[in-house]
């Protein structure tokens, strides 16, 4: 009946399907509550009709953002309203009154762009403000980092257009005591100042619980700020009018060292008074997370300390910003200090802070971290004192976490490895005693995520039984049915109901789901990937996505690479996070039944197992790995779809096309016979057919060793041959390995790689047998064939590997699978974990100071002054190996690039399967094409991956280069 009568009168889409319930199931938080139906609404009407419907109907309504609500705000049972995909205009940017009116589903991020030609921006700042809402904002009364400088969201709303719980749509704001538009409100306020001004608005941070002060008439009678943080209990917004602050010139950070957390807290009220534009503080321990994670590079060096303030001033000039920055080093109490410009290592810096929510998602142990008592804030002068306390009680506990957050307000991000698989009976031990130490110091239990699920319980302890009482007759006066987010703050639920641990069903096969499935599998003669970093447990690696939603964020423009098929979509089935929720109802064996349910193969359909999240995901999500396994349990001892033969098996087919290419490649030059052949193996019709080469690498590497010997006699004891040239044993030894798409497909790019090498002056060795990866066999889940072909490739590469020899991969999906994946499928073989660290990519090994030749034989890196390239990093490499090197070494050589950050969309067989080709081409909008568009003539496309220049040459016929091909071809020519 409900759903008839949304889809009766909602334009946008009504969806009540198992998948999509499963993807809202879940937020940012430790909760889980299946919803009735999710509605897109199209505008603003559609939200008002539909809440009018659910209304009606006597149906809870939980209006949503970005999901990324870490105190199960953003969840509910009944009706769940997704403002974030049409319900997100900015209407309106005033640059003289400095408001702009927006629609609750506007990212916060666009906003900022949208004012800043105007030189202003929205002051609060979350680190999710690339994929938060401002209705989510709003909702939680979000602060973050510059909070300090312009306040809470509440102080910077400037009016509302809301629908409360009875259906009255009506205008909040400022400066009517009489509050006209909500009888009896009035009367409320006049008969409990006392408990308003007493108990609420004790100090920034007091986020726990309403924000009754606003509407105090010393306050202005402020109803919009009064609504704010009211975690959809009372109303749904449908406009606001915020204000804008000033851009700040010249930031500048001061990052000051101290021997713990609480130290650095204690120095916070101290360095107020110069009115710093934030405050934040971080474990170095954080940071350690960082350097494991992503390596050294990812952090810039540091001053000495297991704590540190990162503090933000401005000033008019960068001469005025520095003497700021210098008066807090010597107004602080820190030995160890460092001042950063605005520049690529502060933003490092801000990029760690931003991540956080994620990197603290596990403890340096490996453990798996909670929210739940991850927002609590205390007046700052208090917060050193506070955070001892806390260390202690954690230590009572015997639980873990790494402390961050909002120092300048007194607030603490916090996750902990609370014991929660089995039983919550130590999350409420540990909250209920967390609470009431909160309360001793005059603090909140909620800083700026609001209490949710997950502290509204624990309220009376902050606050009087009188002032409870009067937020109820508060949530009342607008939603009398309590329809609007039920069991938040008023009438809350218990904070342990409603769990989600990684707890699998009891009863649900290996196949199907196991908590241990993993393990299980392993002794039922699977070989599945190992999940290592997840104690073995397929469970627990799904649940590693914390659903902060970073796959959410603009990637591209935040200089990453996840979720390609969400940029081409906007639908929360295509990013990581949607996948993860639906993974972890299949594995727990709950609302989706088992691995192999049609929902979970829908939920993977456009994942282009592009590896990106494995390393943009601040949690560790490796969403391909996830999506390989569920393949490979889904399909082994069964019929696969087609695809997975014509595609999956290519090495082998381009094996055997090698007996006769030329009659094969003029067989599918005939257009008819191409298009058959593309229908017939699973793909799309609109694509083209790969060229294959008329010979081989490996056939031309052994007619030129043939001819070299020839030409040569027996070679002098001891030489080896690089192409037709003599090499002396004196020169550093390297293994070319060329992979099956190089060998079959590329032929000229290891042939070019070869030359390289050699002009470099290494002694280059190809080994005499071919060694697939395996890739394409990983990519659809034939991991018992991919591991045999990995076998293979460890006792040809292995013996160079164990003895120190560098291996030069040239095709970055395959050189990842050597780097990643290899030690996945073989944790416990030591030859996975040599190869592994042998691999190098050519850029890699040319700029490394431990391999770089310098052997004084007249080697220079070729001049590329010349050069102006659109460069497509492939996003396998970009996700395991980085691009840095690349990047360095064609700025060293003089090129001038254009870096594109974003998949080229083809991502292997994705791109040509059935079914993908317009997700295909839109990824490719997201970066690739506009740029070859816009390239000038004579730009190269710099390409290592044979799928981003197989996309180029189909969709926009530019031919691509490899990095090989570039350096060999203005090598200086030898007479």
């Amino acid at each position: 009946m409900l759903e008839q009568r949304l889809r009766e009168v909602v334009e946008g889409v009504v969806d009540g399907s198992t998948r999509r319930r499963a993807e809202y199931s879940s937020d940012a938080s430790n909760y889980r509550v299946v919803p009735e139906l999710v509605v897109f609404p199209t505008d603003v009407g559609d939200v008002v009709r539909a809440l009018g419907a659910a209304r009606r109907s006597q149906a809870p309504v939980t209006a949503r953002g970005g999901g990324t609500s870490v105190a199960g705000n953003a969840v509910g049972p009944g009706v769940v309203i997704d403002f974030s995909r049409h319900v997100n205009r900015i209407l309106d940017v005033d640059g003289e009154a400095r408001t702009a009116r927006i629609e609750p589903g506007v990212i916060m991020s666009d906003l900022q762009k949208a004012a800043a030609p105007l030189g202003l921006r929205f002051g609060p700042d979350p680190s999710t403000q690339n994929r938060a809402t401002l209705g989510g904002m709003i909702g939680n009364n979000a602060c973050g980092p510059h909070a300090v400088a312009y306040g809470r969201t509440a102080d910077n709303v400037v009016e509302l257009e809301v629908v409360d719980g009875s259906g009255r749509r009506f205008s909040a704001g400022r400066g009517d005591p009489a509050f006209a538009a909500v009888p009896g409100l009035a009367e409320l306020v006049r008969d409990n100042l006392a408990i308003i001004r007493t108990e609420f608005g004790r100090f920034s941070r007091q986020v726990s619980g309403y924000s009754l002060e606003h509407l105090l008439p010393e306050n202005g009678s402020d109803l919009a700020k009064a609504l704010v943080g009211t975690e959809g209990t009372l109303v749904t917004v449908l406009e606001a009018t915020v204000r804008l602050v000033p851009v700040p010139s010249e930031p500048t950070l001061v990052i000051l060292g101290y021997p713990d957390m609480p130290s650095a807290a204690d120095d916070v009220p101290g360095l107020l008074d110069l009115k710093p534009l934030a405050v934040e503080g971080m474990d170095a321990r954080l940071v350690d997370v960082v350097r494991r994670a992503q390596g050294a590079d990812a952090v810039p060096p540091l001053p000495a300390g297991a704590g540190w303030l990162m503090i933000e001033v401005g000033g008019a000039t960068a001469d005025e910003a520095l003497v700021t920055a210098q008066a807090i080093v010597a107004a602080s109490q820190s030995d160890a200090s460092m001042i950063l410009p605005a520049g690529p290592e502060a933003t490092k810096m801000w990029r760690i802070r931003a991540d956080g929510a994620g990197l603290a998602g596990r403890t340096p142990s490996g453990e798996q971290a909670w929210p739940g008592w991850e927002d609590s804030a205390v007046p700052p002068e208090r917060l050193g004192a506070y955070l001892r306390d806390l260390d202690a009680q954690m230590a009572r506990f015997g639980v873990d976490g790494l402390a961050y957050g909002h120092f300048g307000d007194g607030c603490v991000h916090l996750r902990i490895d609370l014991p929660m698989t089995e039983s919550t009976a130590v999350l409420r031990a540990f909250m209920t005693e967390a609470a009431a130490l909160v309360a001793r110091y005059g603090g909140s239990m909620s800083g700026e995520h609001g209490d949710g699920r997950a502290r509204s319980e624990l309220l009376p302890v902050m606050y009087s039984p009188e002032a409870i009482a009067l937020m109820a007759r508060f949530k009342a006066l607008f939603d009398p049915l309590d329809l609007m987010n039920p069991g938040v703050i008023v009438r809350p639920a218990s904070l342990d109901v409603d769990v989600r641990r990684p707890q699998a069903h009891p009863v649900l096969s290996a196949v199907g789901g196991d908590r241990h499935a993993s393990l299980i599998s392993r002794r039922a003669g699977y070989t599945g990937f190992s999940f290592g970093h997840d104690h073995g447990d397929l469970t627990e690696a799904v649940h590693r996505c914390v659903g902060v939603g970073k796959c959410r964020s603009d990637s591209s423009a935040a200089g990453g690479f996840m979720c390609p098929s969400y940029q081409a979509t906007k639908d929360e089935k295509d990013v990581t996070r949607g996948r993860s929720r639906v993974l972890q109802e299949a594995v727990n064996g709950t609302l989706v039944g088992g691995l192999r349910a049609p929902e979970v193969l829908e939920s993977l359909d456009l994942c282009l197992s592009c590896k990106a999240c494995s390393s943009d995901c601040p949690a560790g999500v490796d969403m391909a790995q996830y999506k390989s396994e569920v393949l490979y349990r889904t399909y082994r001892g069964r019929l696969r779809p087609i695809d997975h033969y014509a595609l999956g098996w290519l090495p082998r087919w381009a094996r055997l096309v090698g007996v006769a290419p030329k009659l094969v490649n003029a067989a599918l030059a005939v257009r008819p016979i191409a298009k058959l052949t593309l229908w017939a193996g699973g793909m799309d019709t609109r694509r083209t057919m790969p060229k294959f080469a008329e010979t081989p690498f490996r056939v031309w590497w052994r007619r030129s060793e043939r001819r070299a010997r020839a030409s040569a006699g027996s070679p002098a004891s001891g030489s080896r041959q690089a192409g037709s040239r003599a090499v002396v044993r004196e020169r550093p030894r390297v293994v070319l390995w060329t992979d099956s798409f190089s060998d079959s497909i590329s032929p000229t790019v290891p042939q070019a790689a070869l030359e390289v090498l050699d002009a470099a002056g290494y002694d280059v060795v190809v080994p005499r047998e071919q060694a697939c990866c395996g890739l394409t066999w990983i990519s659809t889940g034939q991991l018992d064939g991919a591991r045999r072909r990995l076998e293979h490739l460890l006792t040809v590469l292995g013996p160079y590997a164990v003895n120190g020899i560098p291996i030069v991969g040239l095709e970055p999906s395959c050189t990842a699978v050597l780097r990643s994946d290899l030690v996945d499928l073989f944790p416990d073989d030591p030859r996975a974990l040599a190869v592994s660290r042998a691999t190098r990519t050519l850029a890699e090994l040319l700029t490394s100071v431990d391999t770089a030749p310098g052997l004084g034989d007249g080697w220079r890196m070729p001049d590329l002054s010349d050069v102006t390239a659109v460069v497509q990093p492939h996003c396998h490499q970009h996700a395991v190996m980085g691009f840095g090197a690349d990047e360095r070494l064609l700025r060293d050589a003089g090129a001038t690039i254009e870096t594109l950050a974003g998949c080229c969309g083809l991502a292997g067989n994705f791109g040509m399967q059935k079914g993908h080709y317009e997700v295909s081409v839109a990824v490719a909008e997201n970066a690739l094409l506009p740029a070859l568009r816009a390239a000038a003539p004579g730009t190269v496309y710099l390409a290592d991956g044979f799928s981003c220049r197989t996309q180029a040459d189909q969709l926009a016929g530019v031919k691509g280069v490899a990095l090989a091909e570039l350096l060999a071809e203005r090598l200086p020519r030898r007479q």
